[in-house]
């Protein structure tokens, strides 16, 4: 009798994780046949009969970003959370962002606008992605090179970097020609259009080369959320999987945003939006909602501004918005607690 209980409780036992593991799957599923809807919608409508290869052939390349932005979003983003041990912040708070609204105005405000180093897409990709990767780890060993340095105090000095980016920035804006500024905007917000193949071929081969050195960390991610010292007594080198980590983090950005641009709040928003919708501690399947609803977050919105609310206007302007409303909730939110 004894014998056939355990058996039993044994039994229900694996059905309890079994049904969750289904739970867990499921908005994988849903949010995956939502991106292929949004897909198919965004690549088919409005295309008229005669003109149907010369829209794919602008449109792929278009959706094909998207994905590469909302995959390289999506990863840091949830990462650098668990890292931090902290949901309201995101990755461009170290100023990498800022860096790249930094360094496309330092061309234009030197060179012009009918320069190589701007005119020619893949070039200024490479000028930008070389320059991110440069400032953020040069941040990283000026801040790593103390024993047991704190990840706040990066933070804190990412901040204060971001800050001076900002004010070099807007100080040259105010000085440049009116013109030049104009394209220069172009360049500071994220978009989507005219996306260069081979921008966009350099782009998944930095992404690819990227994944053996991350995917079997991923399970030590679950350690790390329980914090540092319960981690460092489980096994974990913490030190140096957060500092590979970072400089995932710093490439992955560095990317998408020398890619299409800055959008800023999209990690934030992706983010909490994940663990709202799958209540788990495993980052196998919180990264992968996360990706997912970037990539349907970012193909959607698209798919709305363009093809069915017919505006001119950058999806990264709605996402931020949304995102900075959303940020502020957060705020209001911990400060109750």
């Amino acid at each position: 009798m004894q014998v056939n209980s355990q058996r039993q409780s044994i039994f229900k036992k694996n059905n309890k994780l079994r049904k969750r593991k289904q739970n867990l799957n499921t908005p994988i599923i849903v949010l995956s046949i939502m991106i292929i809807a949004s897909s198919i919608l965004f690549l088919s409508l409005g295309i008229n009969s005669g003109s149907v290869e010369y829209a794919l052939s602008k449109r792929i390349p278009r959706l094909i970003a998207i994905v590469l932005t909302g995959t390289c979003i999506g990863f840091s983003t949830m990462i650098f959370q668990t890292i931090t041990d902290n949901r309201i912040l995101t990755p461009s708070i170290m100023g990498i962002d800022s860096l790249y609204v930094a360094i496309q105005t330092i061309l234009i405000f030197i060179f012009g606008s009918s320069s190589v180093f701007v005119s020619d897409k893949k070039l200024n990709f490479l000028i930008c992605v070389v320059f991110m990767l440069i400032g953020s780890l040069g941040l990283y060993k000026l801040v790593f090179k103390k024993e047991n340095t704190n990840i706040m105090f990066l933070l804190l000095v990412g901040m204060i970097c971001g800050t001076f980016f900002k004010s070099l920035s807007s100080f040259m804006q105010m000085v440049i020609d009116p013109n030049e500024y104009l394209i220069l905007q172009g360049k500071l917000f994220a978009s989507f259009g005219n996306v260069n193949v081979e921008i966009l071929l350099l782009s998944m081969i930095i992404i690819l080369l990227i994944v053996p050195f991350i995917y079997d960390d991923i399970k030590y991610f679950d350690v790390m959320s329980l914090g540092k010292d319960q981690a460092i007594n489980l096994g974990v080198d913490y030190d140096k999987l957060m500092r590979k980590s970072l400089i995932i983090i710093s490439i992955l950005v560095a990317v998408s945003t020398a890619l299409v641009g800055p959008v800023t709040f999209l990690g934030i928003l992706v983010a909490n939006i994940s663990r709202e919708m799958i209540k788990t501690y495993k980052h196998s399947y919180l990264i992968t909602v996360s990706i997912l609803v970037s990539i349907f977050t970012l193909v959607f919105g698209q798919l709305m501004i363009e093809r069915v609310l017919n505006l001119s206007t950058p999806v990264s302007v709605i996402i931020n918005m949304i995102g900075g409303v959303y940020f502020m909730y957060l705020l209001y939110k911990e400060s109750r607690i």
